[in-house]
């Protein structure tokens, strides 16, 4: 293990838990096989914090196998003794918050408050709801459909699920991945991403902890092209969850094809941010810049495009670009900053170059810059806003993950729901109005999987998550959720007592 230093120490004091490896299988952690070692870097200064070995097909191997002998044991625990696990799993996370938010925080650059007031507490309820869903999995009530049969529907786990999770959120994403799979009596291999492991080693730590049994939840931390291809198309796995970008999507499902999986993808968004003019402004204007900075703009539900009447647009353009000049950047650790850096200096440069080729046809009202001084070793990059953009442009079609809002005007209603779905994805939107008719008509109108009115990123463990389009299928969070782990079986028996001997005759007839 690489000694992160005592600053890194300070930050995070539970980085001795990985001591052994990143690579989490029938409930003990393990070194990677692949021969290769990858470094975890703290986004906000640059430096190295963590060191291990990637995952290779060896390991990923091991992982399914000790998944699949788990299944059999867990699949047939009744839903309670899955509930009261879970239960049990929630407890722990909660005892051990302050260790996940600042693995989180050092992790990806988040500010330590997000960590601690939304990622980890959100984390705690959803395996709570879980906990209370793995009692309530029902098939459909027993009927005589067909004479003197009686049919009825059983759903039932699948087994051994893959799944890959991103690293804008890497504890939540485990957790929407990992929950409903297992409360619905699955077992399942993780693939969270090399920049981001640490969460997902922690959550799995704490399972265990726990007593959930081994081999219920492994961890393999390896390379997309490596570990996360051999899990998505190994024989064994029958049903691949995958959240990433919808490039990445199509590779998964293609890889999934050929073993007939079942698939579960979130994939990329452009969420619109529609302001009609009867919209109170200043909440719509802070709504844009926290719902576009939310996480530094690296969520597939942030605030990319925002739509806003005519009327309303100059005045909308001014209060936000002034709003976000006041957004302070800062170590993720420090209690007064607001915005931390991307998740890497790569992602810092992809970002910029999506904001540089803009200034040719746009206007850069604010940010479009890294900022310099204490800072300029992190990847950080300013909270910027982009007016004058054509709606066919770069910047309003493609997805960015950065901190950057493009602003558009439109006149009529229903141009502003036109403009709304003209994307290729649709994954969320919000709409701001005072009208119930205006808001009741965005959310029929908008096509995505979510739609917020007057509020845009708060979600629910109650509620589904999942997109249209190109943003992939399936939902996360939610009973629908806890359904997608499930398969239906039709069971039919014959209520009389007698042998039914003329039977062969009403199909093949007398012979």
């Amino acid at each position: 293990m690489h000694n992160p230093g005592t600053a890194s120490q300070e930050r995070f004091p539970a980085a001795d838990r990985f001591a052994e490896g990143a690579q989490y299988i029938a409930g003990r952690l393990t070194k990677g096989t692949s021969g290769r070692r990858h470094a975890v870097v703290d986004p906000a200064t640059g430096t190295e914090v963590h060191t291990y070995d990637l995952a290779g097909t060896d390991d990923v191997d091991a992982a399914v196998a000790a998944a699949r002998a788990a299944f059999p044991g867990w699949a047939s625990a009744t839903p309670g003794e899955r509930s009261d696990a879970l239960h049990r799993f929630a407890a722990v996370l909660a005892e051990r918050a302050e260790d996940f938010a600042r693995a989180e925080s050092l992790q990806c650059g988040k500010p330590l408050k997000l960590s601690r007031e939304f990622d980890v507490p959100g984390t705690v309820d959803n395996t709570a709801f879980f906990a209370g869903a793995a009692r309530h999995l029902q098939g459909q009530s027993a009927g005589e459909y067909s004479g003197d049969h009686t049919s009825y529907v059983r759903r039932e786990p699948i087994g051994v699920v893959g799944s890959i999770a991103p690293w804008n959120y890497p504890l939540q994403m485990a957790a929407w991945k990992v929950l409903p799979a297992i409360a619905a009596g699955n077992t399942i291999v993780l693939k969270p991403a090399e920049l981001t492991p640490l969460t997902s080693l922690l959550f799995a730590q704490a399972a265990t902890v726990a007593g959930l049994p081994d081999g219920v939840i492994n961890i393999v931390t390896g390379t997309g092209k490596e570990a996360g291809e051999h899990l998505v198309g190994h024989p064994d796995v029958a049903m691949t969850s995958f959240t990433g970008s919808t490039g990445v999507g199509k590779r998964v499902a293609e890889v999934a094809t050929a073993t007939v999986k079942r698939l579960h993808l979130e994939l990329g968004g452009k969420a619109p941010f529609v302001v009609f003019d009867d919209a109170d402004l200043d909440a719509a204007v802070n709504g844009a810049v926290a719902g576009a900075l939310i996480n530094t703009g690296q969520d597939c539900t942030a605030a990319t495009r925002a739509y806003v009447q005519r009327p309303l647009y100059e005045a909308f353009v001014e209060r936000t670009a002034a709003l976000m000049e006041t957004v302070r950047l800062g170590d993720p650790f420090a209690p007064g900053t607001d915005l931390g850096p991307l998740i890497s200096h790569a992602q810092r440069d992809r970002v910029a170059g999506f904001v540089d080729r803009a200034r040719s046809y746009a206007r850069v009202v604010t940010g479009g810059e890294a900022p310099g001084g204490d800072l300029a070793k992190g990847a950080y990059y300013r909270p910027t806003l982009i007016a004058g953009a054509a709606q066919d442009s770069e910047i309003v079609q493609s997805e960015i993950f950065g901190p950057v809002l493009v602003v558009l005007p439109f006149d009529t209603d229903d141009e502003g729901i036109r403009l709304a779905n003209d994307t290729p994805y649709g994954l969320a939107a919000s709409a701001w109005s005072g009208s119930v008719y205006r808001a009741n008509r965005a959310t029929r109108d908008i096509k995505a999987g979510c739609v917020w009115i007057n509020d845009h990123i708060p979600i629910i463990s109650e509620m589904p998550h999942g997109g249209y389009k190109a943003s992939g299928f399936g939902k996360d969070m939610s009973m629908y959720s806890f359904e997608e782990y499930t398969q239906v079986k039709h069971v039919m028996f014959d209520n009389t007592a007698v042998v039914r001997k003329d039977w062969h005759r009403t199909i093949f007839g007398d012979r």
